[in-house]
This record gives structure tokens, sequence and C-alpha cells, in this order.
């Protein structure tokens, strides 16, 4: 499955913050890349929804105190964590792929790899395995010691305008650029009917229904996501994201030029002619998101990250060292 990394890969972006390196672990730990890449494949054959469930993670998680794996630590009595914010809430999956790769990697190799790598790499390996472009991963970041729920009001909200999320990328180091070629990974994977319920039913106080929302799609959507006797969505409901859900591809794009992006952040890019013009490239050309997507991951994998002596290398994913 992995020998589908085109040598397209090869023109990505090598740029890196001087203290993350590809290949770090070479000496300290050198199956640390096919341990971490397996466990991702077992988990994968099992669901495949795990695949943009660590490509979520760790999007998630480079936005709140930056890539520092912050975002798998557990809630405890005195405090609530990351996981527990509002946009994560329910809604994350992968934990056990990571907490599979972190255990077979401290028996080989114990205090070595950090969570917040392991993280990267499988979020570049969910991507090859879902049929798109690997890319060499920097890696040196090291684990953070808070994760707090109240800070996960900095990631982007799938209700935002565009100037909304673009200030949110913005906040990261991420250009607009950057964002419209990562919004594309809402190509896969699947989202909670109540991330967007509010375009079908309670869009303005003159439109219950977004009226920028393709009408059929949005019966459809209404039929998956039906309001109860309450007039509320079942929390629990959820629906593919488009059509080809376990596939890493434009269709993305195409849909959102069909009015059928599922979100009001993913419709938005047809409001301002550069983020349209960006999107018409990458629904006509699927290489050429393949390639961005994987240089703004890149990018975004390197946002505030903790080297040197910062943070700590987790000995247990989900919990802070003693």
């Amino acid at each position: 499955m992995f020998t589908i990394v085109l040598a397209l890969v090869l023109i990505l972006s090598s740029q890196t913050e001087a203290q993350l390196q590809v290949n770090f672990y070479r000496n300290t730990c050198p199956n640390a890349e096919s341990i971490i890449r397996l466990e991702v494949q077992r988990a994968f054959f099992r669901d495949t929804g795990i695949a943009p469930g660590l490509v979520r993670m760790h999007f998630h998680d480079c936005f709140v105190r930056g890539c520092d794996g912050s975002i798998l630590i557990k809630s405890t009595p005195g405090n609530s964590a990351e996981e527990d914010g509002p946009p994560n809430s329910g809604k994350l999956r992968g934990f056990e792929a990571i907490e599979n790769a972190k255990a077979r990697l401290e028996q080989e190799c114990r205090g070595v790899v950090s969570c917040a790598d392991i993280l990267a790499y499988a979020a570049r390996d969910s991507i090859v395995i879902s049929g798109g472009l690997g890319w060499d991963v920097p890696a040196g970041r090291r684990d953070g010691r808070i994760s707090r729920a109240a800070e996960t009001i900095d990631i982007p909200a799938p209700f935002n305008n565009l100037d909304e999320a673009t200030r949110a990328f913005a906040k990261k180091g991420l250009s607009s650029d950057d964002m419209v070629a990562l919004l594309g990974a809402h190509t896969i994977g699947r989202s909670h009917c109540t991330s967007f319920s509010n375009r079908l039913y309670n869009f303005s106080p003159t439109n219950s229904q977004d009226p920028t929302l393709d009408p059929l799609y949005a019966i459809q959507l209404k039929q998956q996501c039906p309001r109860g006797p309450n007039g509320n969505v079942d929390p629990n409901a959820v629906v593919f994201m488009n059509i080809s859900p376990t596939i890493s591809e434009n269709s993305y794009y195409v849909d959102v030029l069909k009015n059928r992006g599922l979100f009001t952040s993913d419709q938005t890019l047809t409001t301002s002619p550069d983020t349209l013009s960006e999107v018409r490239d990458y629904a006509r050309n699927n290489i050429k998101w393949q390639v961005d997507f994987s240089e703004a991951m890149i990018k975004m994998s390197q946002v505030e990250v903790l080297t040197g002596n910062a943070g700590e290398i987790r000995l247990n994913c989900r919990a802070i060292n003693p």
C-alpha cells in the first residue's frame, strides 16, 4: 500500500525549522517510522475512519499550543484537557493507534520517540494509506505538559466565515494558500451532524436553510440528520464528508464548486476571488492539490514546536510524566 508514494514527492518543500530534522531517529530508534506505519495500517484495516481521525487529531493538536501532542493527554479530576474541548469532545478517533505505536516504541527504544512525533508520522501515513502523496516528516518535537479544554477555542470552527478562518490560520503562521490546501483534508472522513446542522435548520433570522447550500444536497443531509421531537439533531449522528470518504483526492474542491461543501468554512472558500481561483485549480488538478497539501502539512506540523530541552518525552501519550 505504501509503495504508492509517487516520485513527485521529491519536489515537496524541504524547508524545516532548524531544530527539526528528517530521519531524526535514524540512530536513536531506527525502526520508529516503520513501527508507527504498521500500527496505522493495522488500525486502518480494522476501521478506515482511523485515517481521517489521525489527520484531524494532528491538525487540532497543532492549533493549540503548537504540535506538542497535548491533544493526547487525558482529562483528570483537576483538569479538563483538550480532548474534552468543544471541537474535540466525542469527536476524536485514533487514540488506540497512537497508544499501540507508543507501547511498541517504548519496548524498542524507551523514552526516545515523542508522542508529538508519533502523531505527525501517523497523520502522514494516514494520507498515504488513503491514496495520497507521502512526505518526509521533520521530527524532533518534544511533548507538552499542558492541555486545557478552554484553549481549543484556537481551532478553526466549521461555522467560520472566510475572514474568521483566515485569521485563525494566520495566528499560527499559516497563509491563505496553506488554508485552502489544508481544508482539502475534508475529502476523507465523516462529520457529526451538529457541526453543520445550523445550515439546515437555523441559519439566520431570515433563512432557516443556508441559501448557498445546494438544495438537493440539503434534502439529503436533512434525511441523514433529522431533527428529533425536541427540535434538535442527534449529537451522535454522522455523515460522510463526501462521496469518497476513504480516498484522499480532490473531490472536496469539486463539491465546493457545486455548493456541496459540508461546512460553512468549506463553502466560504467561494466568497473571495483568490480562494475561489485556488479551489478551481485544485478541482481541475488532483496532483497539484496533493503536492500543495503535502507542503502545507509539513509547514503546519512545525507550528510552535517544542525542541531541545523544552517539554518532555512522554512515556505514556495519555498522561504527562510523573
